[in-house]
């Protein structure tokens, strides 16, 4: 009898843990007729976003918001590694970041936030570098023309900030050579850098000065800009 009162009083405490558990399943279930509720989604550190710009639940998505930010960014207030910057209203920006490559914000990808060794165009947009239609390749942002670096040949103005550019693209440096100009007055657009051994060249650049008088005795012509950071490019014509 004693035996068989310790087997039972076994078997009702499997009985007893059997129900806690079966109990905890059921409480956890869903009432019959209310459906499960959704996540709340909501533009945040750590949320993941569709391909087409719209929030979605972690297990899918390209890429997440790394940080929030004002609308339209300031200095600093995005990550360096920041791949795109989407306005998500009420004066905020969410700045994201690609899960796998291609990463548009490293420098040179076209994306992301304008640094040093990214590639822009004439009115201070973004392009990838390794795509056509650059005009130069940023070596650094600065508050203004007077701050930019040794080493700038030219610069543009990117917003708030202006662009210090190197050598590369359509950016002319002493001893390149251009097409001639459609006109005595043109657009720095239409001032095309091409091959001194190209049969197009018409002149070389000999140096940059901020005045016409200040140019080498050898340099027959000149292109003075209205503006900027070289007012004045001297230039050797080696062809009529």
């Amino acid at each position: 009898m004693d035996t068989l009162a310790k087997a039972a009083a076994a078997c009702g405490a499997v009985t007893s843990v059997l129900i806690a558990l079966a109990g905890a399943v059921i409480a956890c279930a869903p009432a019959s007729g209310r459906e499960t509720q959704r996540p709340v989604l909501r533009w945040s550190p750590g949320a993941c976003v569709t391909a087409e710009y719209a929030l979605t639940a972690c297990n899918g998505g390209r890429s997440e918001v790394i940080a929030m930010a004002s609308d339209p960014p300031g200095p600093g207030d995005c990550p360096e590694d920041t791949d795109d910057v989407l306005r998500v209203g009420q004066g905020r920006a969410a700045c994201v970041r690609n899960f796998v490559e291609p990463h548009p914000g490293a420098p040179g990808g076209g994306g992301g936030l304008l640094r040093s060794g990214d590639c822009v165009s004439l009115d201070g947009r973004e392009l990838p570098c390794s795509g056509p239609g650059w005009y130069g390749r940023a070596i650094a942002l600065a508050t203004d023309q007077d701050a930019c670096p040794p080493g700038t040949l030219d610069t543009l103005e990117a917003g708030s900030q202006v662009v210090c550019l190197g050598r590369g693209g359509q950016v002319l440096d002493r001893g390149a050579c251009v097409a001639r100009p459609p006109a005595d007055v043109t657009a720095r657009s239409a001032l095309v850098r091409v091959p001194c051994d190209d049969p197009r060249a018409w002149a070389k650049v000999l140096a940059f000065t901020t005045s016409p008088e200040d140019c080498p005795r050898r340099s027959g012509h000149y292109l003075r800009a209205a503006r900027g950071y070289r007012p004045v490019t001297c230039l050797y014509v080696a062809s009529g």
